[in-house]
């Protein structure tokens, strides 16, 4: 058995905990610089606003529904995430934290009523920190993910689904004509690993809901479609085909672009911007022990201006693959003023690590001339330190300017509606 704990609208929720005014408020969080909802409450949902919805086409609803929207503070949302993650995994002996707000939880071996057990955690969550959460059971991870869809559903939803699968959803303690209910229940595109166009296909073939897709021949799904469809037919049918990842897989990219707070013309303000980047995108490398070979940085206009456009990018190899900080930016400063062009307002800019590789394999090369570089393994450490102790940009490379003079290219960081008063950095909320 496994277990899907997921926060209810958990941007929203984290929100909540902090502004206690915004509970039963129409509420959404934006963005980056504010441009799209990222995150809705049900309130919002009952508006009509769909997830992703740019900011622009929303707007309106801030004075005839008092919408309340809130620029993304997602340092807070980590640090809630860690949170509800370490009291979720005391539901069952292994966790695999699969977002910012799920996690799945292995059950085997947990004796006892594991709706009761999920009750209880969900209990917890809610009273010690202040995340409500819905809670899926299911023989697979699909059926679980599943069963917290059903969950949710059923709680926002009345009538939906029985009463009695709100917040906590057993599909292992139903009965066999109950099971088929729900999955007859359930539109095929709401199963996990279902995809837009792969249910507008199952729609096109008659397959509507996930009690028509649990019945498929899984080798003919596997001709006709993917294995990866297959496999989902298999885990809804009740044959696990995916595992509890218990340690998060290395990315084989790693990437930091930001859109501009407002269009940026001059290279010194580039400069400033990809240094950013490239510093942030060198301590994901480290993070996860991984050295790089590439780096790519690319610049652009903004395609919904009138403006005069343009879009360059350029990858650059290094000599030997590497995670320190120095070596990346001054690669990503060279390439940066080699696609460079004055006379565009550019809209956004980024730096990606390619070629990634872990630092415990490393290629040699032969000693055809003296390599003097120093090893500074031990002073990025020391940077990376003093940065988680005492704050991001403690310490930071010369380039990336004084953080008091980033105003041309910083995103936008607050946003403002009628009767509230919302800060990227800071948590409290001012009634006008």
């Amino acid at each position: 058995m496994y277990a899907l704990v997921d926060g209810n609208n958990f941007y929203v929720s984290c929100e909540r905990v902090f502004r206690p005014s915004l509970v039963g408020c129409p509420v959404v969080v934006l963005s980056n610089n504010d441009g799209c909802a990222i995150a809705r409450s049900n309130e919002a949902r009952a508006l009509g606003i769909a997830m992703g919805s740019p900011w622009f086409e929303i707007e309106h609803f801030t004075q005839t529904s008092s919408l309340v929207a809130l620029s993304a503070n997602f340092a807070l949302y980590g640090d809630m995430s860690d949170r509800m993650m370490s009291l979720a995994a005391g539901l069952g002996p292994a966790q695999e934290i699969y977002s910012i707000d799920e996690s799945f939880i292995d059950l085997s071996g947990v004796r006892g009523c594991l709706t009761q057990r999920s009750y209880k955690v969900r209990t917890r969550i809610l009273d010690w920190i202040g995340i409500p959460c819905c809670v899926g059971i299911g023989a697979t991870k699909t059926l679980a993910k599943l069963a917290n869809h059903i969950a949710k559903t059923a709680e926002r939803k009345p009538g939906s689904y029985p009463v009695g699968l709100a917040q906590v959803c057993h599909l292992g303690a139903l009965s066999p004509a109950a099971l088929n209910e729900v999955l007859a229940a359930t539109e095929v595109r709401e199963v996990w690993g279902v995809g837009r166009r792969i249910a507008a296909q199952l729609n096109d073939g008659g397959i509507r809901t996930a009690l028509e897709l649990a019945r498929l021949d899984p080798a003919m799904v596997r001709r006709r479609w993917s294995v990866v469809l297959e496999r989902t037919v298999r885990e809804l049918q009740g044959l696990g085909c995916i595992e509890l990842e218990l340690a998060p897989a290395r990315k084989q990219e790693i990437a930091c672009t930001r859109s501009f707070g407002r269009p940026v013309t001059g290279l010194a303000d580039l400069c400033e911007a990809v240094t950013e980047f490239a510093s942030r995108a060198a301590h994901k490398l480290r993070g996860q022990g991984s050295l790089a070979g590439q780096v790519l940085v690319f610049v652009r206009t903004s395609p919904f201006r009138n403006d005069a456009q343009f879009s360059r990018s350029i990858s650059l190899p290094l000599r030997r693959p590497s995670a320190d900080t120095g070596v990346i930016v001054s690669t990503a400063l060279r390439g940066l003023r080699a696609i460079y062009r004055p006379g565009y307002q550019l809209a956004k800019a980024g730096v990606m690590l390619l070629e990634l590789q872990p630092c415990s394999v490393l290629q040699s090369e032969l000693d055809l001339q003296v390599d003097d570089s120093p090893d500074r393994r031990k002073l990025m450490t020391a940077m990376d330190d003093l940065n988680q102790r005492y704050g991001r940009s403690t310490v930071f490379m010369a380039s990336a300017g004084l953080a008091g003079n980033r105003r041309s290219w910083t995103m936008k960081q607050e946003r403002r509606t009628p009767g509230y008063t919302t800060c990227w950095a800071d948590m409290p909320v001012v009634r006008a």
